[in-house]
């Protein structure tokens, strides 16, 4: 884990296999930075959701059966947002696939959904360079 700091915030970094046990890693990180702006309990629990339907989405289908890879986290503290950003070097997906209709979500095929009802701006698409899968939401904190 790397953290940075620059005149607008804070930035850290955490690179963990795609393994589903490291999740909590992710989510302890994002407590550790909710500190640092004092976020509610409700707020803080509603970014933990979203960030791991994020980061098992990476962990579940970046690449395959093997969980051969990383999933990378990126969180950028602002003085009124919070941005993360989950990305992997796997398979990608499909985002039109992703924002279906909620008539048409299946089992597993939540987490899209809640991540885009808790955020306040989300943006899905394929890493630079086309390899991977990165999912980016944004959340105001004021």
């Amino acid at each position: 884990m790397t953290a940075t700091t620059n005149g607008d915030g804070v930035t850290v970094r955490l690179t963990i296999p795609a393994r589903a046990e490291y999740i909590t890693l992710c989510r302890l990180a994002l407590t550790g930075i909710g500190r640092l702006r004092e976020l509610s309990d409700e707020l803080l629990a509603d970014l933990k959701l979203a960030l791991t339907e994020a980061a098992s989405n990476s962990v579940r289908h970046a690449y395959g059966e093997a969980n051969a890879g990383v999933v990378e986290i990126s969180y950028l503290l602002l003085p009124d947002r919070l941005v993360i950003e989950v990305s992997d070097e796997g398979e990608g997906f499909d985002p039109e696939a992703a924002a279906g209709s909620p008539d048409e979500l299946s089992e597993g095929g939540l987490g899209i959904a809640i991540i885009r009802a808790i955020a306040d701006r989300v943006e899905i698409g394929a890493q630079p360079g086309g390899k991977g899968s990165r999912l980016r939401f944004e959340k105001a904190l004021s």
